[in-house]
C-alpha cells in the first residue's frame, strides 16, 4: 500500500488509510485462503519513486497495491501494474485519465474522480449563478484533470473561464494567486487543489476577504479532514462532492465508530474507499480460490458492490467503480450539534449521472469489447 505520511495528503489518506486497510484485512483476510501480508510505503508524491517501489513489490510477489495518494504517482504505478499484470486499487488519486486514455485491465478507480467532483460541485455553483470562473490549480496531473473537467461543465452551461494560475504542489503562500483571482473579477474562484494545499488556500482566501468582497469560493475537492482543520467559521457554506460521509446513516456511522476507536478521527471518503476496495478484492480472491489477477478482476467486475458506503455499485471495464455520489454543504457553527457534525446533504447524484459515460473517456478497453 502507498500512503502519504508526511505531506499534503496525509490527513485525507495517510495513517488513516493504512488503518482502514488493516481493518479490511482483519475482516476479510482470513477467508482469502492464505495469510495476507501487508506492507506500506510513502512515495513522497514522486512518480519515479512510486514506479520503482511498485516494480520492486510486484517482482517480490505482491499481488495488489492499494490507494496511491497522488494522480501523477498513480499514472506511473498504473503503467507498472499493466506491465506486471498485477492489480492496483486506487482510492486517493482523482484524475479521470486513469479510466480514460491510460486505463488498464488491472486497475480499479474506486472512490471518486475529477469528473464526478467537477460535475457535482461545479454544476451546483453554476446553478446558483456562478457563471464566470478563475482557477487556482495544482500544477500536476490532478489539477490538470480537475480544471479541464470543471471547465467543460462551465462552458457547457454557457459560463466563462476568465483565467487561471498554477500553484506547485505543497504551496504554503497562495497570496499572489488569490490576488490574481480577485483582480479577475470572476464570480467564482475555483480551487483545483487538495489536501493541505486546499486548507492553506481556503484559510488565506478568508484573510483576503474573497467572499466578503462578493466572489464565491469553489473548493472542487474538499474533505471532512479539511473542514475539521479549517473549522466551520471558515468552512461554512462550502459545497463538496463526496462518495461517503460518516453521519449519513446507521451503516456509515457504525463503520466510522470502529475507525474512530482506532484513530480518534472520523474517516474521509478516501479512507473509507481503501477499506471498501480491499474488502471487495479479498472477497473476489476467496470466490475464485486464489490471487490470479485475470480471475480476480473478472470476479470483481461481475460482483455488485454493496457495503456501508456503496449500494449496488459496479466495476466497469474501464476500471471505474460507478456508485451514487453526494453533494454536501458545510454547516454553520450554529447548525453543528456534536463533534464532527460538519456537513448537510443537499443532493444525491445518481451513479450514471455522477460519472463519465463509458464511451466518452477514450479507454481502449471499451473499443475492444
Amino acid at each position: 500500500m502507498f500512503a502519504d505520511l508526511s505531506s499534503v495528503y496525509s490527513q485525507s489518506g495517510g495513517k488513516g488509510a493504512i488503518e482502514a486497510a488493516r481493518m479490511a484485512i482483519e475482516d476479510f483476510g482470513a477467508s482469502a485462503g492464505a495469510p495476507v501480508g501487508f506492507v506500506f510505503a510513502d512515495p513522497h508524491n514522486n512518480a519515479k519513486n512510486g514506479a520503482a517501489i511498485a516494480r520492486k513489490w510486484y517482482a517480490e510477489g505482491v499481488d495488489v497495491i492499494a490507494d496511491v495518494p497522488n494522480s501523477a504517482v498513480a499514472l506511473a504505478v498504473q503503467q507498472v501494474s499493466r506491465e506486471a499484470k498485477r492489480i492496483v486499487l486506487f482510492s486517493s488519486p482523482a484524475s479521470d485519465d486513469l479510466t480514460g486514455p491510460s486505463c488498464s485491465p488491472y486497475s480499479v478507480h474506486w472512490t471518486y474522480d475529477t469528473y464526478a467532483a467537477a460535475h457535482g460541485t461545479a454544476q451546483a455553483i453554476i446553478n446558483a449563478g456562478g457563471d464566470s470562473w478563475f482557477f487556482i490549480t495544482a500544477d500536476y496531473a490532478f489539477g490538470d484533470a480537475m480544471e479541464r473537467d470543471a471547465s467543460d461543465v462551465i462552458r457547457s452551461e454557457g459560463g466563462m473561464v476568465l483565467g487561471g494560475a498554477r500553484a506547485p504542489l505543497g504551496t504554503m503562500d497562495f497570496s499572489r494567486y488569490l490576488l490574481q483571482a480577485k483582480n479577475s473579477q470572476a464570480t467564482v474562484v475555483g480551487l483545483a487543489v487538495a489536501g493541505q494545499d486546499m486548507i492553506n488556500a481556503l484559510r488565506q482566501a478568508s484573510e483576503f476577504s474573497i467572499v466578503q468582497d462578493g466572489q464565491r469560493l469553489a473548493g472542487l475537492l474538499v474533505s471532512i479532514a479539511d473542514v475539521n482543520s479549517l473549522g466551520l467559521q471558515i468552512a461554512q457554506g462550502l459545497r463538496m462532492t463526496s462518495a461517503y460521509y460518516w453521519d449519513q446513516n446507521d451503516a456509515t456511522r457504525r463503520w466510522a465508530a470502529r475507525f474512530f476507536a482506532k484513530t480518534k478521527r472520523m474517516p474521509t471518503m478516501v479512507q473509507a474507499g481503501v477499506y471498501g476496495a480491499l474488502a471487495h478484492y479479498l472477497k473476489a480472491v476467496q470466490a475464485v480460490g486464489g490471487a490470479d489477477a485475470e480471475a480476480v478482476m473478472a470476479k470483481m467486475r461481475e460482483t455488485p458492490i454493496n457495503d456501508f458506503m456503496t449500494h449496488d455499485g459496479r466495476l466497469r471495464i474501464d476500471g471505474r467503480v460507478v456508485r451514487d455520489m453526494y453533494l454536501f454543504e458545510a454547516k454553520t457553527p450554529a447548525e453543528s450539534k456534536y463533534p464532527w457534525d460538519y456537513l448537510k446533504l443537499l443532493q444525491t447524484i445518481p451513479a450514471d449521472e455522477a460519472f463519465r459515460p463509458l464511451g466518452e473517456g477514450g479507454c481502449p478497453l471499451v473499443s475492444e469489447r
